[in-house]
């Protein structure tokens, strides 16, 4: 009966120890996809905003559909 219970006490102190490690990797892993998503948009806020499109006058604001 000992043995019986020094296994399932085991097993359950050898599961208790495998979740922490789970819980350890996991917040791990989130910081560093925080910290990629900080560096991602960093990159993306230092990069040249795309050009405005003509408003007004002749060049880039009428198609020639003749051409």
């Amino acid at each position: 009966m000992d043995s019986a219970v020094n296994a399932v006490v085991g097993a359950g102190v050898a599961l208790q120890q495998f979740n922490q490690d789970q819980d350890m990797q996991a917040s791990l892993l989130k910081r560093s996809l925080d910290n990629q998503s900080a560096q991602v948009a960093q990159l993306m806020d230092s990069m040249a905003p795309e050009p405005k499109l003509a408003a007004t006058g002749t060049v880039g604001t009428q198609i020639n559909t003749y051409a």
